[in-house]
C-alpha cells in the first residue's frame, strides 16, 4: 500500500495465534518520523479503497491536509503502480474553488493530475520535480484552472524569488510555463 521508514517498534501484547499451534499474535506500536498526525484516516481510507472520488480533502483543516498530501506521496506506488504518465498534450482541469492556501493548491493539483489521493508535489520543489515527468503527467500538456480568479486573491503570499517578490499564485505559473505547461485561467 505504501511504506515508512520505521524509527521504532515496540510490543505492547503476544497472544497464542488462533493460526496454529506454536503460533503468535503480536501487537506492536510503530514509530516513523515520517507518519504525520492525521494520517491514519487517510491511510484507512487507502487501504478499505474508500479513496474512490474527488473532493475527498475539501473539508480537512490545514494540519490534516499535511497529513493527507503525505499519505498521497508515500501511497504514490500503490496508487500508480505500473502506471505511465498520462500522454504529452494533455488537458487536466484544476477545481481552484477549494484551494485556500499552499497545502490545498498541492491536495488540488495531485488530484487533477492523478486522481482521487493523487500526488503531485507538496512544496515548490516537489512541483518542480513532478513536472520532469514520472509522477502522472509529462511536458508538454495544459492545465485548465477553473475558478482561478478566486484563487488568485487566495494564493496573494508574497514569495520571494531572488531579488524581487511575486504573489504564489504568479510564481506557480512562472514554474508552469518554465516546465512547458500551458495554463488556461478560466
Amino acid at each position: 500500500m505504501g511504506s515508512y521508514f520505521v524509527n521504532d517498534v515496540t510490543v505492547v501484547g503476544v497472544e497464542p495465534s488462533a493460526r496454529g499451534a506454536g503460533l503468535v499474535d503480536l501487537t506492536v506500536t510503530l514509530w516513523c518520523e515520517n507518519a504525520l498526525p492525521g494520517a491514519e484516516r487517510v491511510w484507512d481510507l487507502v487501504r478499505t479503497g474508500r479513496l474512490d472520488h474527488t473532493g475527498i480533502w475539501h473539508e480537512l483543516a490545514p494540519e490534516d491536509r499535511d497529513a493527507w498530501l503525505s499519505v498521497a506521496l508515500w501511497s504514490r506506488e500503490y496508487q500508480r503502480q505500473g502506471k505511465p504518465d498520462a500522454p504529452a498534450g494533455q488537458v487536466f482541469t484544476l477545481d481552484g474553488r477549494h484551494i485556500v492556501d499552499r497545502t490545498s493548491f498541492y491536495c488540488a493539483i495531485g488530484e487533477a493530475i492523478n486522481g482521487p489521493g493523487g500526488y503531485f508535489g507538496w512544496n515548490l520543489d516537489a512541483l518542480r520535480d513532478c513536472l520532469r515527468g514520472g509522477w502522472g503527467a509529462t511536458a508538454p500538456f495544459s492545465l485548465r484552472w477553473d475558478s482561478s480568479a478566486e484563487t488568485r486573491t487566495r494564493l496573494a503570499e508574497r514569495v520571494p524569488i531572488g531579488d524581487r517578490d511575486v504573489s504564489l499564485f504568479d510564481l506557480l505559473l512562472e514554474i508552469f510555463e518554465e516546465r512547458g505547461v500551458s495554463v488556461i485561467l478560466h
